[in-house]
């Protein structure tokens, strides 16, 4: 079985369980969003700041692993036009749900974003990622093809992890007992069933990628996973970045 597919069964599973990412949004929060009141996140505890999107009206809006029937609806109450990929069925489904019962229209897109995006060249205006990278082994190649598939100047906003939830213990948050890189596909010893297959990043593969990629960095802040004795201690596991894709003749020189 492919890794993805064994990602996309225990994702089945934490929505089962009432995972807070699968949890779609109810009516009364759509409804805000059509009156101006909203907020999305990009990290677990923190709330992205308005100013990162500008007015959504008539853009093309990816959400990029975006799946669950929570960021999608309200970009599309703001007025964004919207596709949404994912690769598990569950997450589109919600999708199918809360756009039927608001009656919007969105894109939905069953596909694996560790392989080639399904879409054209500068197709879009924004791409929203939220925590999704450490399910895939390799963050440079989607990061080149976001690039691909946004337009001139066009908005990315994703999010990364800096490695810290896998180096601790797992039953004892204050111990270190691993190394990174983590990835169980090179030490299957690694592997636990209900995380499924999870891999650390290096700042140097997500930041450096993405600068890689032809991207300027406009903004970014910290975020704890908001649980447990890291997020006690308030010590950040995730970063959320605010990119924009440089013109041709300025990325030729990043």
């Amino acid at each position: 079985m492919d890794y993805q597919d064994i990602n996309a069964e225990t994702i089945s599973k934490w929505i089962k369980d009432g995972w807070a990412w699968g949890i779609p949004i109810d009516s009364e929060t759509y409804q805000k969003a059509l009156s101006g009141q909203w907020d999305v996140k990009l990290t677990p505890k923190k709330n992205v700041p308005h100013s990162w999107f500008g007015d959504l009206k008539g853009k093309r809006l990816l959400g990029l692993a975006s799946g669950g029937g929570q960021q999608i609806p309200i970009f599309s109450a703001l007025g964004a036009e919207c596709t949404v990929l994912d690769y598990n069925d569950m997450q589109l489904e919600s999708e199918r749900i809360v756009s039927k019962r608001e009656g919007y229209k969105v894109d939905i897109v069953k596909a694996d974003m560790s392989k080639p995006l399904p879409f054209s060249n500068a197709c879009f205006d924004i791409i929203f990622c939220p925590p999704s990278l450490c399910y895939i082994e390799k963050v440079e190649p989607l990061l080149k093809e976001c690039a691909r598939i946004l337009k001139d100047n066009g908005i990315l906003m994703i999010t990364f992890e800096n490695g810290i939830n896998y180096i601790t213990d797992v039953n004892d948050e204050s111990r270190i007992a691993q190394s990174l890189p983590f990835n169980p596909l090179q030490d299957p010893s690694l592997f636990r069933e209900e995380d499924g297959m999870q891999f650390s990043h290096s700042i140097t593969e997500q930041i450096g990628g993405v600068v890689k990629a032809g991207f300027i960095i406009t903004d970014l802040y910290e975020d704890t996973n908001g649980y447990g004795l890291l997020d006690e201690l308030n010590i950040p596991s995730f970063i959320a970045v605010r990119a924009i894709k440089a013109p041709s003749a300025v990325s030729g020189l990043l």
